[in-house]
């Protein structure tokens, strides 16, 4: 198992926080030891239609200088443009699938194997099964594009946030139903403690499918610091011999956060915690 962080904290994302340039971010990420960067595709860091092929190159580089992989990238849902594939308005969903497009080529450019598909939303006149309808249609058109470009969509439950894929059974079955060999499911303790659920149990639903983890303890805090069984989940990864990333998707939300404590924090909690049960 490898180590990642995820860059929302150090982005100003959702919240209007201090960030800190890209490469500021890679450099400070490096330092603690990290595997890898998960990187969020939002301003000011990787908003695919604001970086030239010239500054895609340069933080290339820059990648390399620090000995730092690219473990995922996900687009960030939301906001003026929404992002949602699953929307009612037409011109959304070709602006979302679109956007993914350009995702998954900046994420070819980056050499990142991985790019979470976040299925979307539903609200008032439509109802799931016609929102399910076209996040599968937008997710196979884009797994097509990524197959070309040895990319992995993984889909993501975000009980939490969303309301159409909300559990590992939903995840399962919109990967299975896309039927592309390149889409698999991954899942975020975060949003399973939301429903309630134990996340050890999504590492055993998912084991045949499942290609990259997001870790974070109550309220977004780092591992260890609130209520989540970390030994089971840990024992549960290693026993179906999981050898993907843990990205710390954690501390972003908060107007307290700092960055380098969550980064610092949860680096140092997991390695110990690999080392007890024999992974690192």
């Amino acid at each position: 198992m490898k180590l990642a962080f995820n860059t929302w904290v150090y982005n100003s994302f959702p919240s209007m926080l201090p960030f800190y340039p890209l490469e500021e971010t890679i450099n400070r990420i490096a330092a603690f030891g990290y595997d890898g960067i998960e990187i969020g595709c939002a301003s000011p860091h990787a908003w695919p239609d604001y970086l030239s092929n010239e500054r895609r190159k340069e933080i290339a580089q820059h990648l390399k200088r620090n000995n730092l992989n690219v473990a995922a990238m996900l687009p960030a849902p939301g906001g003026g443009p929404g992002v949602n594939p699953s929307s009612a308005l037409k011109e959304e969903r070709e602006f979302t699938i679109k956007h993914y497009k350009e995702v998954i080529r900046l994420a070819h450019d980056w050499e990142c194997p991985t790019v979470m598909w976040l299925a979307g939303w539903f609200g008032f006149g439509m109802n799931k099964q016609e929102a399910w309808k076209y996040s599968l249609e937008g997710l196979q058109d884009v797994a097509k594009y990524a197959k070309d470009l040895g990319i992995t969509l993984v889909v993501e439950p975000q009980a939490a946030d969303c309301n159409l894929i909300e559990s590992a059974d939903d995840a399962l079955q919109l990967a299975e139903e896309s039927g592309e060999s390149n889409v698999k499911v991954m899942f975020d303790t975060f949003h399973a403690l939301f429903r309630s659920e134990v996340p050890s149990d999504y590492v055993y639903k998912m084991k045949d499918k499942l290609h990259h983890v997001h870790i974070s303890d109550d309220d977004r805090l780092p591992p260890g610091q609130g209520t989540v069984n970390w030994d089971s989940v840990l024992r549960a990864l290693k026993e179906i011999d999981y050898k993907g990333y843990l990205s710390m998707e954690i501390g972003f939300g908060t107007r307290k956060a700092d960055p380098d404590w969550y980064a610092k924090t949860s680096i140092d909690y997991l390695k110990e915690k690999l080392k007890e049960i024999g992974c690192k």
